[in-house]
């Protein structure tokens, strides 16, 4: 079964656009925005890699399973991949590589699988009219 998804994808993908938009004019996102973005951006990863056998957290807004293999339901999960709310939109968009963020120390992860380079980005480019 797929996972429940908590944001509306066009109101979502609407927000990633936003705060796109914003951080290109230098702007800090609003809260609300950043919060509807990150938490789309989080289901569009569980959507596209079901499972449970890393957690991806992106605090205050939310966090998500993924991956086929061994689930956990208790205590801290074998594998967890915890950012900020800004880097996680520019992961998530293609704007910003899962390896640069890690090495860059913008991106906590522990676990062997817990390199999500190969699953980015999870939303598409912007369509660029002629």
């Amino acid at each position: 079964m797929p996972p429940r998804r908590r944001t509306d994808p066009a109101e979502g993908l609407a927000a990633v656009r936003a705060v796109e938009d914003l951080l290109d004019a230098g702007e800090q996102p609003p809260r609300a925005p950043l919060a509807t973005a990150v938490r789309h951006c989080l289901e569009e990863l569980a959507a596209r890699h079901p499972g449970g056998s890393v957690e991806v957290r992106v605090p205050p807004f939310g966090a998500v399973q993924v991956l086929e293999g061994p689930r956990h339901t208790r205590g801290t999960p074998p594998a967890v991949v915890e950012t900020d709310a800004l880097t996680w939109v520019l992961l998530a968009t293609g704007r910003l590589a899962f390896a640069d963020a890690r090495s860059a120390g913008r991106v906590r992860a522990s676990g062997n699988r817990a390199d999500l380079g190969d699953l980015l980005p999870v939303v598409p480019p912007r369509t660029v009219l002629p």
